[in-house]
């Protein structure tokens, strides 16, 4: 008889099923790992942010990003491949949410949720007493993932992003209070 206790059946089964859950759920965090934006990242993210969205941001903004030492992080799914990524400003009074972008095939299984978990750990430990970020009003999706994590809407930017046929669309500027 060996030292090492035995798993019973149902335990067993329960492991089964709490790894066909994790596999079933792409979003749960121990499959997903956060690191620094890197120059050699850069080319990934840009094109992903051209497939998301309308009017991307360009390499250059990235790029500037990098430079002006902004939060700027990737999120890596447990192949190595690029699942999303945000950048964030930090200012002495508060945490710009720049840019959030979670890449189509992981869109709509909690990822954006972790990363804005992520983006107010980050916040915290440099002290920011809250995160702004703007959105579109046509983005309902995005409204309603930050209103569910505690966002309010505490104004609006007439006329912020660009648009369709040569049009301005506005930004619904949110805080959270960290």
């Amino acid at each position: 008889m060996s030292g090492a206790p035995q798993a019973s059946p149902t335990d067993a089964h329960a492991a089964l099923q709490g790894a066909a859950a994790r596999l079933e759920n792409p979003a749960a965090p121990e499959h997903f790992r956060f690191l620094p934006m890197r120059q050699a990242d850069l080319l990934a993210v840009e094109a992903i942010e051209r497939q998301v969205y309308a009017h991307p941001w360009s390499l250059g903004n990235f790029g500037d990003s990098l430079v002006s030492g902004y939060q700027c992080w990737v999120v890596r799914d447990a192949a190595a491949m690029l699942a999303g990524y945000f950048l964030v400003m930090l200012a002495p009074d508060e945490a710009h949410l720049l840019n959030i972008t979670v890449v189509p095939a992981y869109q709509g299984r909690g990822l954006g949720r972790l990363m804005l978990e992520r983006v107010g750990v980050i916040s915290r430990s440099h002290a920011a007493p809250a995160v702004l970020l703007e959105v579109r009003p046509s983005n309902p999706h995005a409204l309603a993932v930050y209103r569910h994590m505690g966002f309010r809407q505490i104004g609006l930017r007439k006329g912020y992003y660009p648009a369709a046929d040569q049009q301005r669309e506005d930004a619904i500027v949110m805080r959270l209070d960290l």
